[in-house]
Formats: structure tokens, C-alpha cells, sequence
């Protein structure tokens, strides 16, 4: 039994098709089935059933899957921080996030995390929902990623960052712009701007509002923060949003945001497959982002947060890139 057999086991049962298997892992059909073979001959059992569009794991299969998922997935994280420290670099730090969590969470931890750390290149990964970040992460596309904190998830650490308030992003000249804080009841009437279904954000903010019989119409369908509070600007309708950092405020500018305070904030934050087992530079990088965010629940890096101190790497010719890539 090797870790390619295991590997490629577990992708099958991910899968459910050799096919598919074998274009990601770069091999043949046959090269998959041999790895199966030779882990159905080690243990004495038949691992995959084979059916007529694919394959499916058996019982003894879903316990070789159950046991070997998630200790593979830390064994692969350890080899790679190995490999690392092997060759001297500085490593790679992943990080799935939303459309707009660059802009208005970690620009300034990215610039503190540069200055440290030279040579680790930062990779972001943009997804449409904390739902496709938390499946990036789980499937090892991403070390780190940014969501709004839901529930538990099989495989992964989720650890609370930020808490935000709501607030209505409304025209100037609309009749709730005048108002210092809004109630439930003000809610009502609102020409709700909403973000997908899939978001985990607009299922707790919709979920709070269907508790108080709040059902607004939804007028325009967006994709992220930033675009609801350009059309709320447009006077296509109203943006109930949590409260970001680096928003452009003005007090004569065509927008005000109003707070709501009956609403519960939205809780944001971290989510990684195996916190001990993240590089020492995801872990400065996670550390620097909790350090600015604002409204944070953990009051410095040292009580429990992503740990760890700045440790930078040791000198050696040539900067590390940063970049930026969009599955959306």
C-alpha cells in the first residue's frame, strides 16, 4: 500500500469515475485501476463497486475512506511545508476569498505580511460563496480561506475572526436616509438588493429576517457586497449589508449607510482543513489579518488566534509574486 494507491482511492471515491480520475491526476484509466487493485489486494476486500457510469466505494470503502481522508490530507500539508524547508524558499500561502475580502480586509495585512516575508508568494483564489471557498479548501486547491462563519463542516477548522453590524445602504434622498438606526419594521418595506442563494451571508441575513415575518420584494440579484451598494446608489433598491472595513464614506457623498441594530452581525473568519498543520507563512499571514480586522473577537494574535509570530525567511535572490485568480 503507498500513498499514490491511497491518493488515488480516495480521488475515485471523490469522483465516482476512473475517467475523471485519471485526466486529474495525469495518468491513464489503467494506471488507476492498477492503484485500486493493488489497495483491494492488500486488504482482502473490494473497495469500489463498479457500476454502469462510474463507481462507488462499498462498505469496507467508506471505512478506508472515512480513516484515510482526512489523515492524508495533513500528511499532504506536513510534505509540502517539508518540501519547503528542503529547498529554502519561502513557500506559497493560498487563500480562497470573495469577490471583494482583498480590498476590504487584508490590504493592509498584505503590506505588513510583504515587508516580513519577501519571499512567499501569496496566491488568492476568488470564489463565488464561503461554500465553493470552504470546498477549495477541502480539497486542497487552498491553505486558507475567508468566509462568514456557519455551520460545523466534516475536514475543517473554522476559527472566528470578526463580527460585523448591519447596515441599509440607501440613497441620500430616500425617506429612511434620514433616520440615525433603523428597526426590524423599517425592514419591510425595503426593495431588497440581494446577493445569490448559495451565499452563506444572504441565508443568516435572510434567516433573521423571515424571524421577524420580514420578507421584503427583491428587485436586482448581485454578486458581492460592493456591486448591492452601487445599484442601492443608482436607486435600484436597497443594500442591507454587514459593516466593511475600507468603505467610502463621505457625508455628502449620493449614499448613506444606516445601522440596524436588531440584526445579529455577521460573523467572518478562517477556515483551514488542519491549523497545526498550516506553513509557518499561512500562519503569519492569518495572524497579520486578524491583527487589523476590525470588530475582531480575539484581542491579540498571542490568545488562541492563528498563532505564531513574524518569522522571516532567510535572504535569497528574487522577490515572490503575488497574484490573484478568479474561478468566478
Amino acid at each position: 500500500m503507498t500513498l499514490d494507491d491511497l491518493r488515488t482511492f480516495i480521488a475515485a471515491c471523490r469522483h465516482g469515475n476512473l475517467t475523471a480520475v485519471a485526466r486529474d491526476l495525469g495518468c491513464t484509466q489503467s494506471a488507476v485501476s492498477q492503484h485500486i487493485k493493488r489497495l483491494e489486494h492488500e486488504v482482502g476486500l473490494d473497495l469500489l463497486e463498479r457500476l454502469p457510469r462510474g463507481v462507488a466505494p462499498t462498505e469496507a470503502g467508506r471505512i478506508l475512506y472515512a480513516a484515510a481522508r482526512d489523515s492524508l490530507a495533513g500528511l499532504d500539508l506536513a510534505l509540502q511545508r517539508l518540501g519547503d524547508l528542503r529547498d529554502g524558499h519561502g513557500g506559497t500561502v493560498r487563500v480562497a476569498t470573495g469577490a471583494t475580502t482583498v480590498k476590504h480586509f487584508m490590504t493592509g495585512a498584505i503590506v505588513a505580511f510583504r515587508r516580513t516575508n519577501p519571499h512567499t508568494s501569496l496566491e488568492f483564489q476568488t470564489e463565488s460563496s464561503s461554500r465553493t471557498c470552504l470546498a477549495a479548501v477541502a480539497a486542497g486547491h487552498a491553505d486558507l480561506a475567508w468566509v462568514t462563519i456557519g455551520e460545523p463542516v466534516r475536514g475543517i477548522e473554522q476559527r472566528p475572526v470578526a463580527a460585523l453590524p448591519w447596515m441599509l445602504a440607501v440613497r441620500r434622498d430616500d425617506p429612511l436616509a434620514e433616520r440615525e438606526r433603523l428597526t426590524m419594521d423599517d425592514l419591510a418595506g425595503i426593495h431588497h438588493i440581494r446577493l445569490p442563494e448559495t451565499s452563506t451571508s444572504r441565508l443568516r441575513l435572510d434567516a433573521h429576517l423571515a424571524a421577524h415575518a420580514i420578507r421584503p420584494p427583491s428587485t436586482t440579484g448581485v454578486a458581492d457586497w460592493d456591486t448591492a451598494m452601487l445599484l442601492a446608489e443608482l436607486g435600484l433598491g436597497h443594500a442591507v449589508v454587514p459593516d466593511l472595513p475600507n468603505l467610502a464614506r463621505t457625508s455628502d457623498g449620493p449614499l448613506r449607510l444606516v445601522p440596524i441594530p436588531d440584526l445579529p452581525p455577521l460573523t467572518v473568519g478562517w477556515a483551514a482543513r488542519q491549523w497545526q498543520a498550516l506553513s509557518p507563512s499561512a500562519r503569519v499571514f492569518a495572524e497579520a489579518v486578524e491583527r487589523v480586522a476590525p470588530g475582531r473577537l480575539r484581542a491579540a494574535a498571542g490568545d488562541g488566534g492563528a498563532g505564531g509570530t513574524t518569522v522571516p525567511h532567510p535572504a535569497r535572490p528574487g522577490a515572490a509574486e503575488t497574484s490573484v485568480q478568479s474561478s468566478v
